[in-house]
C-alpha cells in the first residue's frame, strides 16, 4: 500500500486511506503546540515536509489539500481545539496554505532524488519550510497590513531556529521510516 518511492503511483483506495492517514498526523501534530502571540509553533511543519518527502508531489499535495478541507468544514484539525474558516483568513492563513507549496516542492525534489541521501533530504525539507514561511510572512505583512518588519518579528524570527531542528529531525527520521516499511511491505 505504501510508496516505495515518492510519486510512486498506488491505486485509488491505497492514495484514500494515506491521505486519511496523513491528514490524521496533521491534525495530531498541530495539537503539540506552543502557543505564540500571532502564530503558534506546531509539528506540523514537519509532518508536512515528511508527507511531501514519502508521497511525492501529488498525493502530498492532495493529502495538504485533503487537510485544509477538513478545517475548513468546521473538523477541529488546526492548532488548539479550532476548525472552520477563521484560521484559514487569520493570521494562520498564509502558513496554512504555504503547507500544500511545501508538500508539493518537497516531494517534487523528493521524486528527482533529494530523498537519497539525510543532506539532500535535508535541503529539500529547507525549500519546504522556506515556502511555508514565506507564505506566512506575505500574509502577515501584506493580507494583515502588519507591515514587513513586524511580519518577520512574528512570524518568521521565532520560527527560524525551530525550522533548522525540524528539518534535521525529519532529513533522519525518512530513512529510518522508509527502511521499516520496506521491511514489511
Amino acid at each position: 500500500m505504501w510508496p516505495t518511492r515518492p510519486g510512486e503511483a498506488v491505486g485509488a483506495l491505497p492514495a484514500v486511506v494515506l491521505i486519511a492517514l496523513g491528514t490524521a498526523l496533521m491534525a495530531l501534530s498541530a495539537k503539540v503546540n506552543l502557543p505564540l502571540p500571532y502564530v503558534p509553533m506546531t509539528l506540523q511543519t514537519l509532518v508536512v515536509l515528511m508527507i511531501g518527502a514519502a508521497y511525492g508531489w501529488r498525493l502530498g499535495s492532495a493529502t495538504m489539500i485533503a487537510y485544509l478541507a477538513e478545517g475548513a468544514m468546521g473538523l477541529p484539525v488546526f492548532a488548539g481545539p479550532v476548525g472552520g474558516i477563521a484560521p484559514l483568513v487569520g493570521p494562520t492563513a498564509g502558513y496554512l496554505f504555504g503547507f500544500v507549496l511545501a508538500a508539493f516542492v518537497t516531494g517534487w525534489l523528493a521524486e528527482r532524488g533529494w530523498d537519497r541521501s539525510v543532506m539532500l533530504l535535508f535541503a529539500a525539507m529547507a525549500v519546504g519550510h522556506i515556502a511555508i514561511l514565506a507564505a506566512g510572512f506575505g500574509w502577515l505583512a501584506f493580507g494583515l497590513g502588519l507591515g514587513a518588519a513586524k511580519a518577520w518579528q512574528v512570524g518568521i524570527a521565532p520560527f527560524i531556529a525551530a525550522s533548522l531542528v525540524k528539518n534535521a529531525l525529519g532529513a533522519a527520521l525518512m530513512p529510518a521510516a522508509r527502511r521499516i516499511v520496506e521491511r514489511r511491505g
